[in-house]
């Protein structure tokens, strides 16, 4: 008989897994010294020890291994046989993580990449005069508030001059719930077209389709955090550089996006 101790030796079990092994039935020693308490074990039990260690490499628990031992050899080939399907079903679903994780980390390099070509400058718009439309639309609903607008200044006679631009008023983002105002720059005066006086910004020029547009508004929330010394004071606003009617493809869109800002005076106060 060996001591548990050259019985650890042989298996380069440890004596402490040894024990475990022992008060969950898996492996017993073949005799416990009556007055010492000694752990004894055979020889012959290397190969039961030996199937415990291959049976918790190929993923199986120690009391699903405790059930597997006694089987026959045709059953626990086939316990085996179950654990290598789904194994493969493992791999599959590990595989398709890792996709995911490039993917993930393809996009946040592109995100610092298209970050970078965002730059932010700060400037002083010139004054507008504009006729609008103010909205609570989902985000699948701006086309069709677009649409009611130039709808709405047909009706009215107005005659666009300048940029179309959406403003989003809500104290926070909602794609199911923005509130959000359309507007075009038209000449004349009349009924509901207000002056917007010029304004400080900090702004960035996005070029490409709208899906991706958020690449531009992380760069301006990164150059707002970086640049405590301003706050933002109004609605962010999408400016229409070039829109769907003026462009061959997505690719060409160009779109500003402001944030109108005020800096901050020492004291915490609005500078003046």
């Amino acid at each position: 008989m060996l001591t548990i101790g050259e019985f650890s030796k042989l298996s380069h079990v440890s004596s402490r897994m040894l024990r475990y092994y022992d008060n969950m039935g898996l492996l017993c020693p073949v005799h416990m010294g009556k007055e010492n308490g000694y752990r004894y074990y055979d020889a012959q039990q290397l190969k039961t020890l030996l199937k415990i260690e291959s049976l918790k490499q190929y993923g199986f628990s120690l009391s699903e291994i405790r059930d597997m031992l006694p089987l026959s050899r045709e059953a626990l080939a086939q316990k085996i046989h179950c654990r290598v399907l789904k194994a493969y079903e493992e791999l599959n679903d590990m595989r398709k993580t890792l996709r995911h994780m490039e993917d993930d980390l393809m996009k946040m390099e592109e995100s610092e990449f298209m970050q970078e070509k965002c730059d932010v400058i700060i400037m002083e718009t010139s004054p507008q005069r504009v006729f609008g439309i103010r909205r609570k639309i989902n985000i699948g609903e701006v086309h069709g508030l677009f649409q009611e607008l130039k709808q709405e200044m047909q009706k009215r006679g107005l005659k666009r001059v300048g940029v179309t631009q959406l403003l989003y008023h809500g104290e926070e983002f909602s794609y199911e719930n923005m509130d959000v105002e359309a507007q075009v720059e038209v000449a004349g005066e009349g009924p509901d077209i207000c002056e917007i006086p010029a304004q400080l910004c900090a702004a960035t020029t996005y070029v490409g389709p709208y899906e991706e547009i958020h690449y531009a508004y992380s760069a301006l929330c990164s150059w707002v955090t970086d640049h405590p010394e301003y706050k933002i004071c109004g609605p962010a606003i999408e400016r229409y550089l070039k829109d769907e009617n003026s462009v061959k493809s997505p690719e060409e869109l160009e779109t500003g996006i402001l944030f109108p800002i005020k800096k901050i005076s020492k004291s915490g106060g609005d500078s003046k």
